[in-house]
């Protein structure tokens, strides 16, 4: 197995990577920014970003992310509980079709699908609270077209969200009854970071200025402000004394808590894309990226663009250092081999994806996962194994075996030389070579199964034969069971 690579080690600053002899623009360096910045990409998407420069490349992903309209509504997306006709049966009906959708965006989106993920994970809500279909494709839409925009709108918007409402408590949060939940979320998990800049009384205090959004006249409907229940009293936040309300809280946040809170935000996205592990080079970039930040007044696509195009990002020790989450074990799969699939395929993808421990809509709590090493466990390391076993044995045995060798053809220029062809299909799912030649000859000894060897050195044997759909489908398994396949 290939020892994963030290991130401590990465020394390259943010000036932008000029490709060289040494260090050359390459199918390897393409993948590392899907599997990153995506959910993988096909050899053709691979192939076609070979011909622009690496900062090319990164503008049209980040660009292209950025300008992307929203996902339309479905016709639903706004119902309260009276538009219904049987909201006991359609309300999780519904759900599981936007719940589809989203998974669906996840694979066609790239960056935007992958910062709407990454959102979801951060200003954290969860459906088995709120439960309601039309909140939760709300809740998409909010962060979907904030995904690459400005932070301290977004931060504002999600706040007055319908299911971050109902989630941390906002609907009960009136002058009467004050509700600290969100205000507290909103300084330790979204903004500041636990203990990071505030105090109880900030907390306290912001909580009062939430108050108000109260007023529900149609159960699951809109959430309007009612002026009645919201504390109109002077309240001091962060210094400022005044008669502060929900816009004003945002306001002397980002006023007064600025910069910690762009080192927060910076500091959670290069853990997130690219190192889990930080020292002082680590910090250092971070802190370069939040200046960044808070010189563009909190719009993120700049920052975003100057770490995606850096040296640091593409340094060798960055590849390979960030453990696949449950959806990054399926759908890099389905995306870097291009196999066929439809809606029960995503369904069931869907479903095994929550037992091994990433069911979306739904994270673990308010903090969301942890990621990296908390993915991997004895039996959610099984589970990884069984998403690609149950993908394969469906393709198999609803007659769509075919694709194996296609894929197998289309990667080696239809070889007939088994050891490369085993060599050629590993190396396409890692980040990196295998540490070792006796790691592809075992995967090779897997590849070549009971055919006999004469086979193979008379030329007899060719992808053409017939139990070549089988010998990609097992040798595909042994790839999912490698510890290097776990990583991106």
């Amino acid at each position: 197995m290939e020892t994963i690579a030290n991130p401590t080690c990465n020394s390259s600053t943010l000036a932008p990577y000029e490709p060289s002899s040494q260090d050359p623009w390459d199918t390897h360096k393409i993948n590392h920014v899907y599997r990153r910045l995506g959910f993988g990409a096909s050899q053709d998407d691979v192939d076609a970003a070979l011909s622009l420069t690496p900062g090319q490349f990164i503008n049209s992903l980040v660009d292209g992310a950025h300008n992307m309209p929203p996902t339309p509504a479905p016709y639903w997306g706004y119902y309260s509980n009276d538009d219904f006709s049987d909201y006991e049966t359609q309300n999780f009906a519904f759900f599981e079709q936007w719940r589809l959708q989203t998974v669906k965006d996840l694979l066609e989106e790239n960056l935007r699908g992958r910062l709407t993920f990454f959102w979801m994970n951060h200003f954290v809500t969860r459906f088995g609270i709120y439960f309601h279909a039309p909140y939760a494709f709300q809740y998409y839409h909010t962060i979907q077209i904030h995904a690459l925009g400005n932070f301290k709108e977004f931060t504002r918007a999600i706040g007055l969200d319908p299911a971050m409402l109902v989630f941390l408590n906002g609907v009960e949060n009136t002058k009467y009854s004050p509700n600290e939940n969100y205000a507290r979320e909103q300084f330790e998990l979204f903004t500041l970071g636990e203990g990071n800049g505030y105090t109880q009384n900030d907390i306290t205090e912001a909580a009062r200025a939430l108050t108000g959004y109260n007023d529900w006249p149609q159960e699951n409907g809109e959430i309007y402000f009612n002026p009645e229940t919201f504390d109109d009293g002077v309240k001091t936040i962060f210094g400022q004394t005044g008669n502060w309300g929900y816009d004003d809280v945002i306001d002397i946040l980002f006023q007064e808590r600025g910069s910690e809170i762009a080192f927060y935000i910076c500091e959670k996205l290069y853990k997130f894309f690219v190192s889990p592990v930080t020292d002082n080079i680590g910090q250092t970039i971070i802190q370069e990226l939040a200046q960044t930040l808070t010189n563009n007044n909190f719009e993120m696509v700049p920052m975003f663009k100057k770490l995606f195009k850096s040296q640091h990002f593409f340094d060798e020790h960055s590849v390979g250092v960030v453990i696949k989450s449950p959806f990054d074990v399926v759908l890099n799969f389905l995306k870097e081999t291009d196999f066929y699939y439809n809606d029960t395929i995503l369904d069931a993808l869907i479903y095994y994806t929550g037992l091994v421990g990433q069911e979306i809509y739904d994270p673990v709590d308010v903090a969301g996962w942890q990621r990296d090493e908390s993915w991997i466990n004895a039996s959610t390391l099984t589970g990884r194994w069984a998403l690609i076993d149950e993908f394969i044995d469906y393709l198999d045995q609803n007659g769509h075996d075919s694709i194996f060798v296609v894929l197998a053809k289309a990667l080696t220029n239809n070889s007939k030389d088994p050891y490369f062809i085993t060599k050629t299909l590993v190396d396409h799912f890692m980040c990196k070579e295998l540490y070792t030649v006796s790691d592809y000859d075992i995967a090779t000894d897997i590849f070549k199964w009971e055919v006999p060897q004469n086979y193979y050195d008379q030329g007899i044997w060719d992808l053409d034969f017939n139990s070549a759909p089988y010998q990609v489908s097992i040798l595909l398994k042994h790839i999912a069971r490698m510890p290097e396949f776990q990583l991106k």
